[in-house]
């Protein structure tokens, strides 16, 4: 799993980030944590994954870029709404695919 140089968090899980991090890359277990990840293919803008699906064996998961992390399903959709509603408030439009790539290679 690679992770955007600025990832999205909900209010209150950000000082729990270098934990979260750590525990994702160890593969622990971490039922209620979901990612918000840029799709592989082109045609979607984001995906939303429980990590219990990356303890599988065989998942391949150094392909996900993530953006964003929260703590529960209902948070990871408002929290995809709030990265929809930042790339709007800057472009005018709903790219978010491209505006979050774009700021990746800025920094």
């Amino acid at each position: 799993m690679r992770y955007c140089r600025r990832l999205f968090w909900p209010e209150g899980l950000e000082k729990k980030k270098e934990t979260i991090i750590r525990r994702l890359n160890e593969n622990r277990l971490q039922w209620d944590l979901f990612v918000v990840t840029l799709p592989e293919g082109e045609k979607n803008q984001l995906e939303i994954y429980n990590t219990v699906q990356f303890l599988q064996p065989a998942y391949p998961t150094e392909d996900y870029l993530v953006v964003g992390i929260a703590r529960g399903y209902d948070a990871a959709v408002e929290l995809v709404e709030a990265i929809v509603e930042e790339v709007y408030r800057k472009t005018g439009g709903a790219d978010v695919r491209s505006f979050i790539l774009e700021k990746e290679q800025e920094e």
